[in-house]
């Protein structure tokens, strides 16, 4: 596969030699070199963009949405490939590979819906106190944004961006996290497959230097970024400098409440999933289980069972569960966790532990009755480490629940329809779901509160985040 930049609807070498190695976490053996964009890289991009973005945001929002179908086409015709590369490179199980690729196909499918009834929306009247006056709304795009996205959902956040960026009329510079870029860089093959203009979509896999170029460029209009708090604040203060607008998706330490009413063994699975999907690796992981006091020893027993059985192996083995982590860092970092966990005398009921292997594995992990004041308990892990308090009533986890950094994500789990959409309306949180698993349509929103971010992505509102309000007035 071409492992260059994507500029200008071309192919194209960096501006300095650098290369970014790209590895697979279940061997930990490199399997491809990209090459690594620099500053001047991102200001050609940009030049790209500028030109392109008169043409493109002229374009009908039904001329736009041809270009977002065949995306989604383009997608769906190439998904044996795609799943593979996301294994391979992300370290995903198949099945999770698979919602991925189909999350990235409904994802360009609907902005594609969005920009077809644009056209009927545009210039609509607004109604005035007297017949002096009538009033006009434009929606209009930004202008050339720049889209920075994270390693643990490649391909499924540039969808987020690109499709909205898209369907609203920007020019689009994406920097693919330099982790697991391969994925991304299969959009540029798509680009021109489907004839989308030159200069519309700009890919550039890089370091820090090329993140802080798309932040303070002074030819982009808007910055949406997807990745952690401590980086977020930095995209936040280079982009204050110029007022620049910006959309953060950062952290979570999202709960999920069962109460003594919930069947364990759907509890069961619904808490491996919030905690073991993408080996704990997301944003949204319900890494806080609060659980009645009535079931906590019982369910907590089974957790653990249930921790102990799961299969974590390479992506490609038959049963696999979990996968590895996505890189050495990461793994480094939630054994760092273990760690701490060790000092703080906590209760380890499963895992606390790397597994043998070539790969960057680590044990699917329990942790009872944590203190509040935990590390463990506060800190954004990112792995699959589940920490457990109890709680007496429905006021005392809510209590609990919302007493956190974070506003991203949230379950309920109860057999009482009416309290579990009580306290799913309580809760702080963008996202709560109950009695399930964590479910996202592009027709819904993402996002959160608190440390969590700013703005919202998916649904009209993530096309909303890519647009600018024009009012024009005329006298009768």
């Amino acid at each position: 596969m071409t492992t260059q930049l994507f500029i200008n609807g071309d192919w194209c070498a960096s501006s300095i030699s650098t290369q970014l190695p790209v590895y697979n976490p279940a061997t930990a053996e490199q399997i491809a070199s990209v090459a690594c964009a620099a500053p001047a890289d991102v200001d050609r991009a940009v030049q790209a963009a500028q030109a392109a973005f008169p043409a493109w945001s002229q374009l009908s929002g039904s001329q736009r949405a041809v270009y977002l179908r065949g995306f989604a086409e383009q997608i769906s015709s190439r998904s044996e490939e795609l799943i593979a590369l996301q294994m391979r490179n992300n370290g995903k199980p198949r099945h999770e590979a698979e919602v991925d690729i189909g999350d990235a196909i409904a994802t360009f499918a609907y902005y594609a819906e969005q920009a077809d009834a644009m056209d009927a929306g545009q210039n609509a009247e607004v109604s005035l106190p007297d017949n002096a006056f009538r009033s006009y709304t434009r929606r209009e795009p930004v202008g050339v944004v720049s889209l920075i996205v994270p390693w643990n959902f490649p391909l499924v956040t540039s969808a987020w961006k690109i499709a909205p960026a898209l369907a609203a009329g920007c020019c689009v510079l994406l920097k693919p996290s330099e982790l697991t870029p391969l994925i991304e860089l299969k959009l540029g093959e798509m680009a021109q497959t489907i004839g989308l203009p030159a200069g519309v979509l700009n890919i550039l896999p890089g370091a820090a230097d090329v993140g802080t170029a798309l932040t303070t460029h002074p030819q982009i209009a808007k910055v949406s970024f997807t990745g952690s708090n401590a980086v977020g604040r930095k995209v936040m203060q280079a982009a204050a400098e110029r007022t620049l607008p910006v959309s953060l998706e950062l952290g979570g330490k999202s709960p999920i409440v069962v109460f003594a009413d919930a069947d364990l063994d759907q509890a069961v699975e619904w808490i491996i999933g919030g905690i073991c999907w993408n080996a704990g690796q997301m944003c949204s992981a319900t890494s806080r289980l609060l659980v009645q006091d009535e079931i906590a020893d019982a369910l907590l027993d089974r957790l653990a069972s249930a921790m102990h059985n799961l299969k974590v192996a390479a992506p490609d083995e038959d049963g696999c569960e979990m996968g590895p982590m996505t890189s050495q860092v990461q793994l480094n970092k939630v054994l760092g966790f273990f760690v701490i966990a060790e000092q703080e005398g906590l209760d380890c009921r499963a895992g606390g532990h790397a597994l043998s292997g070539e790969g960057w594995f680590v044990a699917p992990t329990l942790y009872a009755d944590v203190p509040a004041t935990s590390r463990l308990w506060n800190a954004e892990i990112f792995g699959p480490v589940l920490c457990a308090r109890r709680f007496t009533d429905e006021a005392d986890a809510l209590r609990q629940a919302n007493d956190c950094a974070f506003a991203l994500a949230a379950t309920v789990v109860s057999a009482d329809a009416q309290r579990a959409m009580r306290v799913a309306n309580a809760l702080e949180a963008g996202h709560v779901w109950i009695n399930s698993m964590q479910v996202v349509y592009p027709q819904t929103s993402w996002g959160g509160g608190k440390a969590s971010g700013i703005g919202r992505e998916l649904g009209p509102w993530g096309l909303a985040a890519f647009q600018q309000i024009k009012h024009i007035t005329v006298p009768v």
